[in-house]
């Protein structure tokens, strides 16, 4: 099957990707893992022991650097509608975590604790037509959000991916009136003309 100008472009950019690379050496699932290490650097957001939920996690990239930074004293509970391969001091739970089944799965393994920070590195799964990829990713990230005003501690924090057009300065609007302190970041593993930027809550007001 022939590919598309802009599949060859991505094959070839991810083939030759140095964080794709160094993900292989590292032994780590996914290049996406630099964005939350150097994420977590900037901004101190995972420390060991902590309660932390990774929302549209697979493949695991995420999971496995916040598994990593809690050790064996702190847990990650991740979710996705996809597959995961298990992880040291990772919880998975496969489905859609808005549904009430999964959700309810999610609330068994809280059992009456609650995150003292909620990850997500979620996205849909691309269609090409710019208008409606936006839409679908804009109604994640406010799924996020209420999963986050459910179940956040007070004092919490937060960090999800969004893709900046239409929505997005609403959005940040929404959880601008959640959190004491909230910035907008752009790591260095994150592809300069990807329009994703990483938004970090801190101070949930619960």
């Amino acid at each position: 099957m022939k590919r598309s100008k802009s599949s060859r472009r991505w094959l070839d950019e991810h083939v030759n990707d140095p964080y794709v690379k160094r993900a292989q050496k590292d032994g780590l699932r996914s290049r996406a893992s630099y964005k939350l290490i150097e994420l977590n650097e900037k901004d101190k957001l995972i420390r060991p022991g902590m309660l932390i939920m990774d929302l549209g996690s697979a493949p695991g990239g995420w999971s496995q650097v916040a598994g990593r930074l809690v050790g064996e004293n702190g847990r990650v509970i991740a979710s996705d509608i996809l597959p995961m391969d298990p992880l040291d001091n990772v919880d998975f739970i496969q489905g859609d975590f808005t549904d009430d089944a999964v959700f309810q799965q999610i609330l068994d393994l809280l059992a009456g604790r609650q995150p003292d920070l909620i990850i997500s590195d979620i996205a849909p799964n691309i269609s090409g037509v710019a208008a409606a990829d936006q839409a679908s990713s804009m109604y994640l990230v406010e799924l996020v959000l209420d999963m986050v005003r459910q179940v956040l501690k007070p004092n919490g924090n937060f960090l999800a991916k969004v893709f900046q057009g239409e929505g997005s300065d609403e959005y940040l609007k929404d959880v601008r009136t959640s959190f004491e302190k909230v910035v907008i970041r752009k790591p260095e593993a994150s592809r300069p003309r990807s329009r994703e930027v990483y938004l970090v809550g801190k101070g949930f007001k619960g």
